[in-house]
């Protein structure tokens, strides 16, 4: 018999035909992009990808890739995911999430998830503000951060992610940028390998609310003085001219130049350390540069593996099962359709009678709706002394058709053609709907 042959995959493979609706500038695009990029070299194919997501600018991920999607309810794209990993473990599973719907909503589900070590990938793009509803202060904005939720600037201590992660013991951790799509690129490759949850914080502009986020970060400028790339088992130096690193003082991390101290003083990242990770989890700039790569890479047994094996010892104690059996084992009676059935209230006397007051309010309450029908049957439109009617030319702007309604006190118009026909009703619903998209802060 023949091999099958392999079958070669491109980035347009994953393109779906959907128009792609972010606002323009937006680092969206630059990781879907990466995305796309990165799956036709993964191995998989393309009918074993799912794409799921909750609510946010992010959730419309799964409609732009040609994969299977589920754009959920908020916050729990992470139930959704471990329920279809268990059911089919061979699928790639990716989960799409933001800092509003993956830590404030969906926070719980974010962290069992991690913590159950499921064989999923999360990438939660962090662009430190609610970007769908209009700008307001997410879990991981700022202190003093002003939105239009926080006037006078946020008070709360942000979330951070990467601690977050590891708090909840995930065995992949990493950071990557929009900005940096070589970079995130390489992320998304190592999460992919990875059997597990690969969480990926990934520090997404958002162009509209929150534009100036990570402009220190992103600079190709500045950004090599900024940012520390993590390589495991390699030196913690950074800075444009390599010219600086990170040693520990004690448990504190300090930025020192690399003219004032030996190599051997400076850090060596060990993505298998925990004590390390949680270090580096602190490091926050502008007090120290900002680390991005894979923070934490360990193995340890993933959820569904470790639910079928439960499953393989009870059928090696108990057997196969038989469901049929289960339903048939106990606790089963027949009921004879001809039989009649007495009951009575447990622990109290048995129900004699009728509760005649109840019966008598019933029967004012139909009396009561009868009064209603007749009312309504019985009342003409003429009665009400309805208005004139006051009809609008279909040519009219929109301007005079709502000066007309406000003259009148009205909600809405007859709309009429050249010949004084009546062709339609404009309301003020017509008005909403039309002109809300143009608002700002409706």
């Amino acid at each position: 018999m023949a091999a099958t042959p392999e079958i070669k995959l491109t980035r347009k493979d994953f393109v779906s035909d959907q128009t792609v609706r972010w606002c323009p500038g937006c680092g969206d695009y630059s990781i879907l992009a990466q995305v796309q990029r990165v799956l036709p070299e993964i191995g998989v194919p393309k009918e074993n990808i799912v794409f799921i997501s909750g609510i946010g600018c992010s959730s419309r991920f799964p409609y732009y890739m040609n994969t299977y999607g589920i754009h959920s309810i908020h916050g729990r794209a992470p139930t959704l995911a471990t329920g279809l990993s268990i059911a089919n473990p061979d699928l790639s599973i990716w989960v799409i999430t933001g800092d509003g719907d993956g830590l404030s909503i969906g926070g719980n589900h974010l962290i069992h998830a991690i913590r159950r070590n499921v064989n999923i990938k999360i990438l939660l793009f962090n662009n430190r503000i609610y970007g769908l509803t209009k700008g307001q202060a997410s879990p991981t904005s700022r202190v003093g951060k002003v939105t239009k939720s926080s006037p006078m600037g946020t008070i709360e201590e942000p979330v951070n992610p990467i601690a977050l992660a590891l708090a909840a013991e995930a065995s992949f951790v990493a950071r990557s940028m929009d900005a940096h799509p070589q970079h995130l690129a390489e992320t998304l490759r190592r999460a992919a390998d990875h059997v597990g949850t690969a969480f990926i914080e990934i520090y997404q502009n958002c162009v509209i609310f929150n534009p100036h986020e990570w402009d220190d970060l992103g600079d190709r400028k500045t950004r090599d003085d900024h940012l520390l790339y993590l390589e495991h088992g390699k030196h913690m130096i950074f800075g444009k001219n390599r010219d600086k690193g990170i040693r520990l003082r004690g448990f504190t991390p300090e930025v020192v130049s690399l003219d004032e101290v030996d190599l051997d003083e400076i850090l060596v990242h060990d993505a298998t350390s925990k004590p390390l990770a949680s270090i580096l989890s602190g490091m926050n700039f502008p007090a120290f540069p900002a680390p991005l790569g894979v923070i934490r890479d360990v193995r340890r047994q993933h959820y569904a593996a470790g639910i079928m094996d439960q499953v393989a010892r009870a059928q090696a104690q108990k057997g196969a099962g038989d469901l049929d059996a289960l339903y048939r084992s106990a606790d089963l009676w027949t009921v004879d359709e001809r039989e009649q059935v007495a009951g009575e209230t447990s622990g109290e006397e048995p129900v004699i009678g009728l509760d005649e007051a109840y019966l008598d309010a019933l029967g004012q309450e139909e009396e009561a709706g009868d009064a209603m029908e007749d009312q309504l049957t019985a009342a003409r439109l003429a009665d009400l002394d309805p208005k004139t009617p006051i009809t609008v030319d279909a040519n009219s702007s929109l301007a005079r058709a709502v000066r007309q309604m406000h003259r009148h006190n009205i909600g809405c118009l007859l709309v009429t053609d050249d010949e004084d026909r009546l062709v339609g009703i404009f309301t003020e619903r017509d008005l909403l709907t039309r002109v809300a998209g143009l608002v700002e802060d409706l």
